[in-house]
């Protein structure tokens, strides 16, 4: 490859150096199944004969090359190349069935071909001042020089098309076949870049679970505070992948422990410090990342970015609540509440959308309702404000509470597990009986202006709630039962309804 820096040439020399023989024999083959996969895939081919005809290179780089060796490539696929935007966007006129230049500002192309995204960016050597949120983009003149810009070296590989030729100058393919996470340069120079580097790492921890480089844990522990410079939106992005990864637990370790949870998400680190009720076996965090685990194995479906946040979050209330009784036990009395508002004001800030904070907040709320329903202290009444309250979280609560059990005495857990069985169940027959999910109260807003002989206005709502309240408490009325209500409630506040 012409133009190769003499950095990239040593950094591959030493990273080959070190490269096992199982690590050897293992690039060979992955080489040649890249090279059949890129075999059997005519839209990159043909996208790379229209570059190659032009003069000018085209690689597929960067997670589509680490996705492929890890046989789990998508439809999105990222190319690096040697043209211009202009370029490139006039290269995909007449063959791309759509494109759009959204990214333009930073070299990158999009478009859409026989199913598959495309997204072509001009090679890059970005420099950054350090200071901004954002990099100050300079367009490369080689593939090596881009490859060491990437994040880490699982990223920094490439494959030509239509040629099929496997690049890979800074030894991504043995840190894929260790599972380690290293970066291209040093990772002092890399998280100085672009410091949103650092949480990547504990997200692909998360979702590819890899380990971290010794190194590059050191790197992320001193410069954890730099994280500042980056805006709460693109830490929310990668935050969110990494909750909705296959082990997010790994991902909130290395957060904690390199201090990068302080910098948006302190209430975690918070909680190593709270000892729990049971005062037995696990602090408040131990348990926390136990109820993490325990719901995404309730799961269906995939993924519940909702479920897993409420799970993180739903004891952050402890270390303001916590108070040690006259005989040594601790408590946190009303936790859910305090949770809930730090939860609210927590996911506010990272700007999430407002019916994603309302979800887990309302499940924070919740998840301690169900305790003493095993005492036998539950009405009908009770059950339907659990449902009512719920609503279209339920099943996610039901799943919450559920994991929220993390004791080791059997006993107490599988008694746990048979009340929530048995309110489950209750439910059930309510739900049945009474279709909970649509309580509504016996008289609509039409009927009580009606009756009543009022307009529209605040005393039909107040109407409406008193008897909702008596549809909860009392179950379904009779209509002349309801009517009997409504002219009782009105009579109290000196309504008189019409002849």
């Amino acid at each position: 490859m012409s133009n190769t820096s003499s950095a990239a040439r040593a950094s591959a020399e030493n990273r080959n150096s070190r490269e096992p023989a199982s690590a050897r024999e293992l690039t060979e083959a992955q080489r040649r199944a890249v090279a059949e996969l890129m075999r059997v895939s005519p839209v990159a081919d043909e996208l790379g004969r229209r570059f190659a005809a032009a003069g000018h290179e085209l690689h597929l780089v960067g997670g589509s090359v680490r996705d492929a060796l890890l046989g789990r490539l998508g439809e999105d696929l990222d190319f690096a190349t040697s043209a211009l935007p202009e370029e490139t966007q006039a290269l995909l006129q007449g063959w791309a069935e759509a494109i759009w230049t959204t990214g333009i500002e930073f070299g990158t192309i999009g478009a859409t071909r026989r199913g598959l995204r495309l997204e072509i960016t001009t090679y890059r050597a970005e420099a950054y001042d350090r200071v901004t949120r954002n990099p100050v983009v300079q367009y490369g003149t080689n593939l090596l020089d881009d490859l060491r810009r990437r994040d880490f070296t699982a990223n920094a590989m490439a494959v030509s098309v239509p040629d099929h030729r496997f690049t890979d100058p800074y030894g991504g393919l043995t840190d894929l076949a260790e599972q380690t996470l290293r970066t291209p340069g040093t990772p002092q120079e890399s998280f100085a870049d672009d410091p949103l580097r650092m949480l990547r790492a504990a997200r692909f921890a998360s979702q590819l679970q890899f380990s971290v480089a010794p190194d590059v844990v050191t790197a992320m522990t001193a410069m954890a505070p730099d994280l500042r410079r980056i805006t709460a939106e693109r830490i929310r992005d990668e935050f969110t992948k990494l909750m909705t990864g296959a082990d997010p637990v790994a991902g909130l370790r290395l957060l904690v422990d390199t201090g990068l949870a302080e910098q948006f998400l302190p209430e975690l680190s918070g909680l190593r410090l709270e000892i729990d009720e049971h005062a037995q076996h696990k602090d408040v965090y131990e348990h926390t990342l136990t109820v993490v685990r325990n719901a995404i194995n309730l799961e269906e479906g995939g993924p519940d970015f909702i479920l897993r946040m409420a799970a993180l979050m739903h004891d952050v209330g402890k270390p303001a609540t916590k108070a040690v009784g006259p005989d040594g036990r601790v408590s946190f009395h009303h936790h859910e509440v305090v949770g809930a508002r730090l939860t609210r004001q927590r996911m506010k800030a990272l700007r999430y959308s407002k019916d994603v904070i309302n979800a887990v907040t309302d499940l924070v709320a919740l998840h301690l309702r169900f305790y003493g329903y095993g005492r036998g202290e539950w009405t009908d009444s009770a059950v339907r404000r659990y449902v009512t309250d719920a609503g279209d979280l339920l099943p996610r609560l039901h799943k919450l509470t559920r994991s929220d059990c993390t004791t080791r005495n059997r006993r107490k857990a599988a008694a746990l597990a048979a009340d929530y069985d048995a309110l489950e169940e209750r439910i059930e027959q309510l739900q049945a009986a009474e279709d909970l999910a649509k309580v509504r109260p016996d008289l609509d807003g039409n009927a009580i202006m009606e009756l009543l002989g009022i307009p529209p206005g605040p005393l039909v709502g107040q109407a409406w709630r008193h008897l909702k309240e008596l549809r909860l408490e009392r179950g379904p009325l009779e209509h002349d039962e309801a009517i009997a209500e409504l002219h009782r409630w009105a009579a109290e506040r000196g309504v008189t309804p019409p002849a």
